[in-house]
């Protein structure tokens, strides 16, 4: 069996982010339903403290997937032409192991992590929510403004960074892009108080979102923080708001967005609400009223990566997209 090749240019082309929102509600129904596996990611810091390399295996049934994700993060690459995130996803034949796909991360990362994001939005935020804050300038702000005027109307949109050039270069370029004014402001609060959309996309470990600035009925995506010593949000904005996440094993061992408030005794496993894919099938009330703050704390899941891979793969193939390499596979013994 030939391996696909496909990079990032070929992926951005093959997977609008409408079809990957489809894909997400998919791949964590999946999930919800017991038909797949998602164990929690393995890391290792490197010695020199620059960065970490992670594994996420993972398998689906539906559609029958298998494989992982290696990713390196590298936080210093923001504001270089890098992407924090670096890797590959690794897609296998289901029946004998052999490669299918080698993917490129990078992209897969930013686009089904935004996705994810849409979908917990059109699941929980009101639905004349439209007034759009994004704390980060990132490739994850630029996909996640994407993301969100897909599954909403945004009628206003304000992006801080704390890097001037950085949140003034992202609301030029996007505001072009997207045809919506989007405003560069000086602080994360002028960001988000009036906002009833904040997607928090940053490298801080440190909360950058005070609860106290949270309009009633706001619904916030939190994706930076991926550790549980990290996290973007102070304890009362996770307090204030009815919490679900993309799964509850990962959040109850890798969000610091929630492990910290919870060790700090101000709230409990019981404070999250549900998975999204519990949600989808009915197994769990979403927002409730109105007037109440609903937060998805993503940590993003290889079930994620694996979907998008296997939909990928299924599309390169038929429209002859990509690079096919023989690696092996059915061993041939010389003559």
């Amino acid at each position: 069996m030939a391996t696909l090749i496909l990079t990032q240019p070929q992926i951005r082309a093959l997977l609008p982010m409408r079809v990957c929102v489809d894909l997400m509600a998919e791949a964590l129904t999946t999930l919800t339903r017991g038909e797949a596996q998602n164990p929690l990611r393995w890391g290792m810091k490197l010695a020199d403290g620059k960065g970490l390399l992670g594994m996420m295996p993972g398998s689906l049934s539906r559609p029958a997937a298998l494989g992982l994700k290696v990713v390196a993060i590298f936080p210093g690459n923001h504001g270089t032409p890098y992407d924090s995130h670096q890797g590959v996803v690794v897609l296998l034949d289901v029946d004998h192991g052999v490669p299918r796909a080698i993917l490129d991360a990078s992209e897969i990362t930013a686009i089904r992590t935004a996705a994810a994001s849409a979908l917990a939005t059109r699941l929980l935020a009101r639905e004349d929510a439209g007034d759009l804050a994004i704390l980060g300038a990132g490739v994850q702000a630029r996909t996640h403004l994407e993301a969100m005027i897909c599954v909403r109307r945004v009628r206003r949109a304000r992006v801080f960074s704390p890097s001037r050039a950085g949140r003034e270069g992202f609301a030029a370029r996007e505001s072009s892009r997207h045809g919506i004014r989007v405003e560069p402001v000086d602080s994360a609060r002028a960001a988000v108080e009036g906002a009833d959309l904040v997607c928090t996309t940053t490298s801080s470990v440190e909360p950058v979102l005070l609860g106290e600035w949270l309009a009633p009925g706001t619904h916030v995506n939190a994706v930076g923080a991926c550790t549980k010593n990290a996290r973007e949000l102070d304890s009362a904005a996770v307090l204030r708001a009815r919490l679900f996440v993309d799964c509850r094993e990962s959040a109850l061992n890798e969000a610091g967005d929630f492990l910290i408030p919870k060790s700090e005794g101000v709230l409990g496993d019981d404070h999250i609400r549900g998975e999204l894919g519990e949600v989808l099938v009915g197994r769990c009330a979403g927002r409730r009223s109105p007037e109440e703050i609903t937060l998805f704390k993503s940590l993003g899941l290889a079930v994620e990566d694996l979907a998008v891979a296997s939909h990928l793969d299924r599309l390169a193939r038929e429209q002859g997209v990509g690079t096919m390499v023989e690696l092996g596979g059915a061993r041939h013994e010389p003559d």
